[in-house]
């Protein structure tokens, strides 16, 4: 299901009016690209954190008053160096019938089979790069590790694309990985004495 952010124009002002808004729980933003000019606006904060933990991603549609609905891409983040607060947003719009380039968010599910053994999943990419027209665009993409033992890994290469993807990330980049735990010098050092 696409996410739908209600939206309002701001006007420019300074750091003290941008203080004031994102006191006032609003999150500044820009909206810019497809040969426009940028619009500036401002969304709930409140849901844009609940929709960035959810780890989603894919086209968002923004709902500004008296303007059709405008599809967009999450293309830039600011967030404050000390609180971690988000104090900016960069949409980028693309047209429905022009290809795009984006991140599409890779959803781990089940539990890989050598963990029962000791194993440790490793995650190297969260994240896959593609090529697609914007209504092809998934929120994510679903792929199950349960049958991984330790040794066993996953490449981009390994993953089934739903139709309508271009793969722009290499096959050959590691994804995840079902590795041996290492063993710490102190238990070398305890079964020695056990041994003795």
């Amino acid at each position: 299901m696409r996410t739908c952010f209600q939206v309002e124009e701001r006007i420019p002002t300074n750091r003290t009016g941008l203080k004031q808004l994102r006191n006032s729980g609003r999150l500044p933003a820009v909206v810019f690209g497809s040969g426009t000019d940028n619009t500036m606006i401002h969304l709930s904060t409140k849901d844009f954190r609940k929709w960035i933990r959810g780890g989603s991603g894919g086209i968002i549609e923004l709902n500004l008053e008296n303007h059709d609905s405008i599809p967009v891409l999450l293309e830039a983040v600011q967030r404050d160096p000390v609180t971690q607060e988000y104090i900016h947003v960069d949409f980028l719009r693309v047209k429905k019938d022009q290809l795009v380039r984006t991140k599409i968010n890779i959803e781990y599910v089940g539990t890989a089979q050598g963990t029962k053994l000791g194993g440790i999943v490793q995650t190297q990419s969260t994240f896959i790069e593609v090529e697609s027209f914007p209504d092809k665009i998934p929120a994510s993409i679903v792929v199950d590790i349960s049958h991984l033992e330790i040794g066993d890994s996953m490449t981009v290469g390994d993953i089934k694309l739903p139709d309508g993807l271009d793969l722009i990330s290499a096959e050959n980049e590691l994804l995840v990985s079902v590795v041996t735990p290492k063993i710490q010098a102190g238990d070398i050092e305890d079964t020695e004495e056990e041994e003795a």
